[in-house]
Formats: C-alpha cells, structure tokens, sequence
C-alpha cells in the first residue's frame, strides 16, 4: 500500500481566535480531531507535529508511537513565517519521500477522505506531481470593481448550470520532497490534481463563527443526525 508522512504544524498564538489549536471543541483540544483522523488513516504512515507550544508537544507525546515531534526553531516562529518554509524545514529533516500536509483547523476532516486523497495522489502520477483540496463552487462571482468574473448578469443563469470554480480550501495538499523541490519549495507543484472536499468536511476554523459552525456539526453527528 502507498503511503505518505503527514505533516502537522501548529503553533502556540492565533490571531482571530485565540489559543484555538489547544481550546477544546466538544470536549476534547481542536488538534486532537485532525491527528485522530490521520492516525485513523490506513495510508499515512507517521505524523510529524511542528511547535512552538509545549503544550502541544506535551499533549501528542504519548498519544501514538508514529506521533514524531518536531520543535519549531525560533526563525519559523511568528505570524508571518510562510508556511512553506516550516515543510521545507520537515522535509529537510525527514528526507525524500511523500507528504500529506494539512490543519489543525480542520476537525471535520475524516480518515476515509484523507485515504481516497492519498489514492488519489498515486494513482494520478507520474502525469500530476501534487494534488490539494478544493470546494466546488456554483455561484456568482464578482471581483473588487464589481465586475462578473463568471457569469452574465444579462443571461442570469441558474446558479447549478454555471460553470464550477474551485477554491483551495486548506484542507490537504499531497506532494513528493523531489516535488516540493522542483516547484521552488511550494507544497502544489507545477503540475497539481484538485481533489475535491465536501463542505462540511472542509469547515476550517479561521473565525469565532467557524469554531460555532464545527462545534454544532459535531454535535449533529454525534447524534446520528445528518446537517
């Protein structure tokens, strides 16, 4: 079976919702939702978690032995570090091979999405070299000046015969070390596959409203119900 590393950085400040990486989401550190569903994941061979919080290292210790923690050197620690110099420091201390990158803000993420993910990489080589998730969107666009970008007001089509557009959603990017390389460190080469994430799963917890979105799905699936 094809496998990939995941790689999994999270750091101890957040600006919009605070220590949100350790704050508990029904009961349990926004954090441990997306590293339960990679350990889950029968394709994703180890878990590598990049900090700068103590905390955090202290939280994942134990949890599982393909849990590999890496300290987060104090010039990629900040707001504005890129995080493709944080993989690019993971890949240089792990080595060639391939990586599955994605968020602690993404508790909805399943194990059975990141194993068709990874499927997905593999079985779309050697034509793509990196693959990241994406939603699916059918409905009008306009740009800053208030300009359509994707329909014609005066054709006013239903929404649902527009043509879709795909917005990267954060949810995973798949990619090689040789790959990364090649694309000047950048986690989607120069020949990616969109795969695409349903909208629930691909909630990602950059405001107060998408910790009350998650938190409210959650609790609908612990219920049995279907949102």
């Amino acid at each position: 079976m094809n496998t990939a590393t995941a790689l999994l950085p999270m750091k101890a400040h957040s600006e919009r919702v605070p220590g949100k990486n350790l704050r508990l989401m029904a009961g349990r550190p926004l954090y441990a939702w997306v590293l339960s569903a990679l350990l889950e994941s029968s394709s994703i061979a180890a878990v590598v978690v990049n900090t700068d919080s103590e905390a955090i290292m202290d939280g994942v210790a134990h949890i599982s032995e393909r849990v590999v923690i890496h300290e987060r050197p104090e010039d990629l620690r900040g707001d504005e570090v890129s995080m493709n110099r944080i993989i690019a420091h993971d890949i240089g201390l792990l080595g060639e091979g391939h990586y599955l990158q994605t968020h602690a803000t993404n508790p909805l993420l399943t194990a059975a999405t990141i194993d068709r993910a990874v499927n997905r990489y593999f079985e779309a080589q050697p034509e793509h070299d990196s693959l990241f998730g994406v939603t699916r969107l059918q409905t009008r666009l306009y740009d800053a000046a208030g300009t359509p970008m994707n329909h014609d007001p005066a054709a006013l089509l239903r929404t649902q015969d527009l043509a879709p557009v795909y917005e990267e959603n954060s949810t995973l990017y798949l990619f090689s070390a040789a790959g990364f390389q090649r694309a000047d460190s950048n986690r989607i080469g120069r020949s990616p596959i969109m795969f695409e994430v349903d909208r629930i799963q691909a909630v990602d917890i950059d405001e107060e409203t998408d910790w009350l979105l998650a938190e409210a799905l959650i609790a609908m699936q612990h219920r049995g119900e279907r949102p």
